[in-house]
């Protein structure tokens, strides 16, 4: 029992080293990542009106995307009608945009050769058109050599080319204008058996294959252990490569689950900083805290304390933080949110009860209370009122009038007028 309680004490007292170390940090740090947030996530919202008139302002919806993956589960009949529910209702909640988790992966779309199923995405695509969720489908293709399947293998070279153009082009062209945008091929520096297969110009005819099928689809990188350093000299030279050879890369994406249950600060925005160089929009598109370097990775079966909570919470802030603040972030995706289905189920924002955990209370504090514009006002003498606002879409009321006003980051400000 006594050993018992002296972990216990060890445990606090090194939470609290811990918290102490942050809050220097953020101490140091909080005052410029606030100011990049204002410079970068603001613009100015203009109403004109008859001077001294009362002004409402309610922001709607973030610019931004504050996203995460859908699970099939929800969508393919095999979750309760009461879980059903409650994931739905709570992800429109918290989010504004959704990537596919498994439901696009070719291993899982066709997992024998001609059965394809479309079921779950048409079910997803169904939901997140219904509900103005701008969806994003992960992926075309994965050539990590155990995800590729057997009966893909077993083709002659010329067989395995032609089954994957005709693969890009009927997935793009099925569901053409309707996903935001389709990672290419997934985590090219782990491994690329099509390439290994067909050469290194395939990639270029992956693209190339799925604007055939929608000339306007957007098509992103994705990879992992970029923004802990560990691999982002190889995928910026990678990125240099394809770029080099004219791909049309639309946006570059990272995995944010490689860290532990604390990430390195300094090490996330200095790979923010060198992709930045690109010029494309980046997004962070698996997102878990903790992460799969933590011990709950290995053991999902164990339970956080309180403490370790509290401390979740404060990473996830401030990992968003900083990625917010970084002017060539244009998003950040969760790689689950609900324990039912996660694959670090203790990264969770709500347990299986569909309770709240303390990283729910934070992150909805930090994205709906803290970046969120609400302003009450009344116009100048000329008959304006200004105000600096979150990127996004709004309600302006005056004399009972309202009017749905876009305040974009293209544009920087908004003018709405009333008579």
């Amino acid at each position: 029992m006594k050993r018992l309680f002296k972990k216990r004490i060890c445990a606090v007292i090194l939470m609290a080293v811990i918290m102490l170390m942050q809050s220097t940090f953020c101490s140091a740090q909080n005052s410029e990542i606030n100011q990049s947030i204002a410079k970068n996530r603001k613009g100015e919202l203009i109403i004109k009106a008859k001077p001294g008139v009362p002004i409402t302002i309610e922001q709607v919806s973030h610019e931004f995307w504050f996203g995460c993956a859908i699970t099939d589960q929800i969508f393919n009949g095999s979750a309760s009608e009461s879980d059903v529910k409650q994931y739905k209702e709570k992800f429109l909640e918290n989010f504004n945009s959704a990537v596919t988790e498994n439901a696009v992966k070719w291993l899982n779309m066709e997992r024998q050769k001609g059965k394809v199923n479309y079921s779950t995405v048409d079910a997803i695509l169904k939901w997140s058109d219904e509900n103005h969720i701008p969806l994003k489908a992960h992926n075309l293709f994965w050539g990590i050599p155990e995800y590729v399947q057997p009966w893909l293998k077993e083709m002659p070279d010329a067989e395995l080319e032609q089954t994957l153009k005709n693969r890009a082009e009927r997935i793009t062209a099925r569901y053409k204008g309707r996903f935001v945008e389709y990672d290419l091929n997934n985590e090219m520096v782990h491994g690329n058996y099509y390439e290994d297969r067909l050469g290194a110009g395939i990639t270029k005819k992956m693209a190339e294959w799925a604007h055939t099928g929608d000339p306007n689809s957007r098509l992103l990188l994705n990879d992992y252990d970029i923004l802990t350093g560990v691999k982002l000299p190889e995928y910026m030279a990678q990125i240099r490569k394809l770029l080099k050879q004219g791909i049309p890369i639309a946006g570059i994406g990272v995995q944010g689950h490689l860290h532990a249950e604390t990430f390195d600060r300094v090490q996330l925005k200095n790979a923010l900083d060198s992709l930045a160089q690109f010029h494309l929009p980046i997004r962070i598109t698996e997102f878990n805290m903790p992460g799969q370097r933590s011990k709950y990775y290995k053991d999902h079966n164990l339970t956080m304390t309180p403490e370790e909570q509290v401390l979740m919470a404060k990473e996830l802030v401030d990992y968003y933080r900083i990625c917010f603040a970084h002017p060539a972030v244009e998003g950040i995706l969760m790689w689950g949110f609900w324990e039912g289905a996660n694959w670090i189920k203790q990264s969770s924002l709500y347990n299986k009860d569909w309770s709240p955990r303390p990283a729910a209370t934070a992150y909805h504090n930090l994205i709906f209370k803290e970046w969120w514009t609400s302003e009450k006002g009344k116009t100048n003498r000329k008959g304006e009122y200004s105000v600096p606002a979150f990127f996004g879409k709004y309600k302006v009321t005056v004399n009972g009038e309202t009017k749905n006003v876009d305040l974009s980051k293209a544009a920087g400000k908004a003018v709405v007028e009333f008579q």
